[in-house]
């Protein structure tokens, strides 16, 4: 009796079907669990980080609204590698032919990285501030911090207010 039913059913064509329908749905929820992974969030004071919740290592730079500020960027202090951090902790500041501004820890943590090309080229922090203008690297040590600040949305109505907290 078994061996008529097991041609029946892929005769209808329904195991194909089952078992490309559990590959389909295991392939799409492994995307969306990698698509979920990194989130950029922003500080009032206008720093921007993207973490990532695997690695629980946040890229630290200024908004490009900042970088618009402060005007032409001259010189870039960025914290020593090892440096212990609370959020809201001085990192380091930027320095333009306008003005200075210190830039401040969105999240708590060990710097694990800085961007040694700005040393050659602050002007990174101009052409690409939240690309390869990044000034460090973060492990968290509260991950739960990132929940406190701004998503995307939330900072450029900060921005279009023209406030600053």
């Amino acid at each position: 009796m078994a061996a008529r039913l097991i041609p029946r059913v892929f005769s209808a064509g329904l195991a194909p079907r089952a078992s490309f329908q559990f590959a389909h749905a295991t392939a799409r929820s492994q995307f969306l669990s990698m698509r979920a992974i990194a989130t950029k969030k922003y500080t009032p004071e206008h720093e921007w980080v993207l973490y990532d919740d695997a690695t629980k290592i946040g890229t630290i730079s200024i908004t490009d609204y900042a970088q618009k500020a402060l005007g032409d960027v001259v010189f870039v202090e960025l914290p020593a590698i090892g440096t212990e951090l609370a959020q809201g902790d001085n990192i380091g500041a930027v320095e333009s032919v306008k003005a200075a501004s210190d830039i401040y820890a969105p999240i708590s943590g060990k710097i694990i990285e800085v961007n040694k090309g700005l040393d050659d080229k602050p002007g990174l922090l101009n052409a690409d501030p939240e690309g390869e203008g990044w000034l460090c690297k973060i492990e968290a040590s509260k991950p739960e911090e990132i929940d406190s600040l701004l998503d995307e949305a939330a900072y450029k109505q900060l921005c279009e207010e023209g406030h600053q907290e």
